[in-house]
């Protein structure tokens, strides 16, 4: 890899602010000054900047409490974007895995993996998404039947069966689903008239959202949690 791309990638400035450290004499490859953006660095080598240890990750894994108010893209020429909560080194090609209303809140994965990315929004797979939800309206009695068979939200094709329990909280649920499509849980309340007012993402195939981690709070994914999506049959 470029040693220009190495360190832009661990996130030490865009390619332009990078090749400007390197000029200036601050970046060594294994001990040596490097003063040419272009030098192929091993991989195996070890790359300082100012004397600190560089390390360019080949993936990023974040696990983000997104809040109500952002969006889930990578830019946004209005809005604050979730990419924008990250104040930490991180790679320039992360991205949110799926979307997130922008007024929803909960778990939402930030990375650079893109086939793990598309392997959990694969229809197909069938990956498990829990929501908590606070709506207006009642359900009616055999509500968690329907939701458990499916119906028609105004798409080609029914929802696929799906998970439905009462919360703690009058007026509150728990809906857990395997698809991913346009507003669905707010369009399969309103199924049935009823208006969400809260929604949350509390877990997706098997990553649960920490109780201790707040509204636009993040942080490194654990080996355990990356393994749970990387390694899904």
């Amino acid at each position: 890899m470029r040693l220009d791309k190495y360190l832009a990638d661990a996130g030490k400035g865009t390619r332009s602010t990078v090749k400007s450290h390197i000029a200036a004499g601050r970046v060594r490859v294994d001990g040596t000054v490097i003063k040419r953006p272009e030098h192929k660095v091993p991989a195996d080598a070890v790359v300082t900047l100012d004397d600190e240890a560089v390390s360019a990750e080949t993936f990023q894994y974040f696990l983000l409490n997104k809040p109500a108010g952002v969006v889930s893209a990578t830019r946004d020429a209005r809005e604050k974007t979730v990419l924008d909560l990250l104040d930490c080194d991180k790679r320039r090609d992360l991205f949110p895995v799926g979307r997130l209303d922008k007024d929803t809140e909960g778990l939402l994965v930030i990375t650079n993996d893109g086939k793990m990315s598309k392997d959990l929004l694969k229809p197909g797979k069938h990956v498990a998404k829990c929501y908590y939800v606070e709506a207006d309206g009642e359900l009616p009695d055999d509500a968690a039947r329907q939701f458990a068979e499916g119906f028609d939200i105004g798409d080609e094709r029914p929802t696929a069966p799906a998970e439905l329990s009462e919360g703690e909280k009058e007026g509150s649920w728990y809906l857990t689903i395997t698809e991913g499509r346009f507003h669905q849980v707010k369009r399969m309340f309103e199924h049935f008239g009823c208006h969400v007012t809260y929604l949350k993402r509390i877990s997706m195939g098997g990553l649960t959202l920490p109780e201790d981690l707040k509204p636009g709070a993040y942080r490194k994914m654990t080996e355990e949690e990356i393994k749970l999506l990387t390694e899904r049959g």
